[in-house]
């Protein structure tokens, strides 16, 4: 036997790694034995999931259920596979781990044999993409209900004819989370794994029953062909679209937590998607057929869009309710914080079918939550300061989206969206850069996170603060405002919007203590600073210079 290798230089050593092989797992279904149901109605996966799955009917109609041990995603889990048709286009490192094809097709094969033992299999097929252009088919095989109906809500729904046309599949993800990986099989590293493989247009999930891997899988594989297959540029953001046949289109960036979601969740405006979008040679379209917002505090007053699409049909994830009357209890994190709700895009009400915009965005809105208090409530961002902004990507982490966070703490992720990107950062941030330019767009970054004081001594930006702003930027207003510089960021901030309070435009006069303030912006720059230095080799050297100088 070879001596012991540390995993590290494992794939120096790997004889199998990026060689052409024969695929040795033919598996497939035993179809005698196991009950497939394609394309199930929502009815009959709600009465499997009750049945044999513990999931329980909400008092407005939702199918509550419970995701087991994994709560979140497990980024550390995911791989991607190492060959020779889409090596040399991946970013790899601790974002695309490494994994060969020979450990692939042994996970595969243990997720196809345990699928096979199943008294039911579900098969979701449906596109990822809403132009027909660029949209793929995607097919999903699950051994749970849950899994199924999530996939139903989250992938773009075809009609019956489409149904019946739909042939072969262009990407396959084998759903067997609820078995675990075995953890001798070299490369792994946990009983968990989820893992891409570009040459089979296949995704395997062992070990984690949380659905969000599946949709964040396609948000992946949609990150590489969009560039690389149809050269069109693939974001993490919300899209939004004034009323009428031809109204002004806005993108949101920003991480989890960062008012993404609610902030496009917009009475006054239609909505276009909440969370995956591909900027078009034409327009904008989103990715997906639903929405996957969090739940933590919500209600509706505050959200009512999202409040009001709980219903039959909806999947509730995680959520504590009342079992005397069925209520959920929003409020409750005794599960875990990241709790989540999916439904089908059409349960908001003003939700713009088919997702597509037929023309270029007019606003692109980069959000973040800032911790430690110091980033303005809204500033307007030169061309190149957008770059850096969108390379840097920053926020704070609040607690709840990933598994073990209970502080909030800085986080820098590359593109708004650094654990679902597949290229190197630069390629997107130029792709990006050169699509500004051509539609002369505005771009503004918006902090919903703290003022008046860290986390802990001041207090989140009020979201009717925040929702004045983005009103602002819609009707025009914001463009034509008068400005000044807020300092070491070199931000250009408004001196006054409609429906703000004026001294928390600028960071530094809600503060108690002016040196406090300076400690803590010194702190911050330099954290940026720290941040860029992983992606400046390969970006254009002025983009550097338009983030935080001192």
């Amino acid at each position: 036997m070879a001596p012991h290798r540390h995993h590290h230089d494992e794939f120096e050593a790997n004889p199998l790694l990026g060689k052409e092989m024969k695929y040795f797992s033919q598996a497939g279904f035993d179809l005698d034995r196991v009950h497939i149901k394609r394309n199930a109605p929502i009815a009959s996966l709600y009465e499997d999931a009750i049945l044999n799955e513990g999931a329980v009917i909400s008092s407005t109609g939702a199918l509550i259920n419970f995701s087991g041990k994994k709560t979140g995603r497990s980024p550390k889990d995911k791989r991607i596979v190492y060959e020779d048709g889409s090596k040399d286009e991946i970013w790899w490192g601790p974002v695309n781990i490494k994994m060969d094809e020979h450990t692939f097709e042994i996970n595969r094969e243990r997720a196809i044999d345990y699928l096979n033992t199943r008294e039911n299999v579900y098969v979701f097929d449906g596109f990822a993409g809403w132009d027909p252009k660029y949209r793929i088919k995607v097919r999903v095989i699950a051994s749970r209900a849950y899994h199924a109906l999530f996939m139903h809500n989250m992938l773009i729904r075809p009609t019956p004819q489409e149904l019946a046309d739909f042939g072969e599949p262009d990407f396959i993800i084998y759903n067997a989370g609820q078995f675990p990986a075995n953890r001798f099989t070299t490369g792994m590293t946990s009983s968990t794994s989820v893992e891409i493989n570009f040459k089979r247009m296949e995704m395997v999930i062992l070990g984690t029953e949380y659905a969000g891997e599946m949709k964040k899988g396609i948000f992946s594989v949609m990150h590489y062909l969009q560039p690389v297959k149809f050269g069109q540029l693939s974001l993490h953001s919300s899209a939004n679209q004034a009323k009428g046949d031809d109204g002004d289109v806005s993108l949101f960036f920003g991480l989890s937590g960062t008012g993404k979601t609610t902030l496009s969740a917009d009475p006054n405006r239609m909505l276009i998607g909440d969370d995956e979008h591909v900027w078009s040679d034409t327009g904008v379209f989103n990715i997906e057929g639903g929405c996957y917002a969090k739940c933590i505090n919500l209600s509706a007053e505050k959200e009512p869009e999202i409040f009001n699409a709980i219903r039959f049909g909806s999947i509730l994830e995680n959520v504590v309710y009342n079992p005397a009357d069925r209520v959920p209890d929003y409020d409750d994190v005794s599960i875990t914080e990241n709790t989540r709700c999916a439904y089908p895009i059409e349960f908001i009400q003003n939700a713009k079918i088919p997702c597509i915009a037929n023309r270029q965005p007019s606003n692109i809105i980069m959000l973040c939550c800032d911790a430690f208090g110091v980033l303005p409530p809204v500033s307007r961002l030169t061309p190149d300061q957008a770059s850096y902004h969108f390379v840097a990507g920053y926020t704070s982490k609040t607690p709840g989206t990933e598994d073990g966070v209970v502080e909030p703490s800085p986080t820098f992720s590359t593109c708004y969206g650094q654990p679902f990107i597949v290229l190197h950062p630069g390629r997107y941030a130029r792709m990006l850069a050169e699509k500004m330019e051509s539609s002369n767009a505005n771009c503004w970054l918006i902090n919903t996170g703290w003022t008046g004081g860290k986390f802990g001594t001041g207090k989140r930006c009020p979201l009717k603060y925040t929702r004045a702003i983005v009103d602002a930027i819609h009707n025009g207003s914001l463009a034509k405002a008068e400005y000044e510089t807020f300092p070491v960021f070199n931000l250009s901030i408004p001196k006054a919007v409609e429906g703000v309070p004026s001294d928390i435009l600028h960071p530094a006069k809600v503060w108690p203590s002016q040196d406090a303030f300076d400690a803590e912006l010194k702190k911050l720059g330099e954290m940026f600073q720290k941040a860029y230095t992983k992606y400046e080799a390969d970006i254009d050297p002025k983009v550097k210079l338009a983030g935080p100088v001192f």
